[in-house]
């Protein structure tokens, strides 16, 4: 059976998220806002897609990233690091984006402002142990295998 995203509009003048190209990994989402939103250093702000999304089953979670070019370029970044679409969850699909930079950027309308990627998840059962295998590396943690 073949795996479906779908996705419903819930403002009129939503734009479907698409690939950029063939080999795109990440779907772009757009602004769905009627005017520029100017985002000042330090700031954060939520902006609508003006999407909901479907995914085929709980067997597949939706991650929104930074698209790299709003990062590098600009200091425009997510304010959750990566955000997490839920299988069960049916609102509207937002991206909370932050300034890291010390200059102003301007969210124009329709603007490509991260983009969803599609990814299968593991959901494996959980048990709770008073003891863990032993390994090489053990509890040797940030930096411990070099810089």
């Amino acid at each position: 059976m073949e795996q479906v995203l779908k996705i419903k509009k819930v403002r009129d003048n939503a734009r479907v998220p698409k690939r950029a190209t063939e080999g795109s990994a990440g779907m772009d989402l757009y602004a769905c806002i009627d005017a520029p939103i100017t985002i000042k250093p330090g700031s954060l702000h939520l902006i609508p897609t003006g999407i909901a999304i479907e995914l085929p089953c709980a067997d597949f979670v939706a991650y929104i990233f930074a698209r790299s070019g709003l990062g590098i370029k600009h200091g425009i970044c997510l304010s959750n690091g990566v955000g997490v679409v839920d299988s069960d969850y049916r609102g509207e699909v937002c991206v909370g984006l932050c300034n890291v930079s010390d200059k102003e950027y301007t969210i124009e309308p329709f603007e490509r402002v991260a983009q969803m990627v599609i990814s299968p998840v593991s959901l494996m059962p959980v048990a709770e142990v008073t003891e863990l295998s032993d390994t090489d590396r053990g509890s040797g943690g940030f930096g411990s295998t070099g810089k």
